[in-house]
């Protein structure tokens, strides 16, 4: 791309609304840390057991992180015998992305074929990055770029880390495994201004911590869901409606 296309890009995207250029950012920084986190996944999952091609071709078609780690890990642990296990939690996680689809579904609008798409890239990030937004506009902004980027970028390090494998030792050291972490706290924190999103926030991350330890991967996670859930349901410290 030549410096007169590039600086007509970015005359292009100073000119939208405020809403829109947001939304584009929050997609930009989010899809680069996701997708910086698909180096760590390629790396374990050839540790896992995984060789490259399986690797890549579970990215490709499953293409949901938690779900994704969660395979390789019980996988880890306990080798082909664990096969049940591993595909038991990732299925565990793969159902809030059913959850996210009701949410997503008006910012996607009609036709099959776009609602196909859509599903494919339905996932934290994506749903996280839309539903911050404050137009309809700018959601539908933050949920394809976000994917797009994502799926893309998740790819190409996934292969990248499969193809370095053991090479990288402990992926920690590089703080990969916080990225996804930083980016939805990144995401959170601005949203934390009342009452009750803070509780949600807060039950929700001491009941994940908590349950952990003791119960298969994945069903922390659903299992702290539920405070959103309840909180949500009963109006818990949330602004009461007044009839006239």
């Amino acid at each position: 791309m030549s410096s007169s296309e590039r600086a007509a890009d970015a005359a292009r995207v100073a000119g939208r609304p405020p809403e829109e250029r947001n939304a584009i950012r929050a997609a930009l920084s989010v899809g680069i840390a996701v997708s910086a986190y698909g180096i760590s996944f390629g790396a374990l999952s050839v540790a896992a057991g995984l060789d490259v091609w399986q690797t890549c071709v579970l990215s490709l078609l499953m293409f949901s992180g938690g779900s994704q780690f969660a395979l390789i890990g019980v996988l880890g642990a306990g080798g082909t015998g664990a096969g049940p296990s591993a595909i038991a939690s990732a299925a565990l996680l793969g159902v809030r992305n059913s959850l996210y689809a009701i949410r997503v579904s008006p910012i996607v609008g009609p036709g099959w074929a776009k609602r196909i798409l859509a599903g494919w890239i339905t996932i934290d990030e994506s749903t996280a990055v839309a539903t911050a937004q404050t137009t309809l506009r700018a959601q539908r902004i933050g949920f394809w770029l976000t994917g797009g980027l994502i799926f893309v970028g998740w790819n190409l390090t996934t292969l990248l880390g499969a193809l370095l494998g053991d090479l990288l030792g402990d992926v920690s050291r590089f703080g990969l495994d916080a990225a996804a972490a930083a980016a939805f706290l990144g995401l959170l924190w601005p949203r934390l201004k009342q009452l009750q999103p803070i509780v949600v926030a807060v039950g929700a991350a001491v009941v994940a911590a908590a349950l952990t330890p003791w119960l298969p991967p994945g069903v922390p996670v659903l299992v702290a869901a539920l405070v959103a859930v309840v909180v949500g349901l009963t109006n818990w410290l949330g602004e009461k409606e007044t009839r006239g």
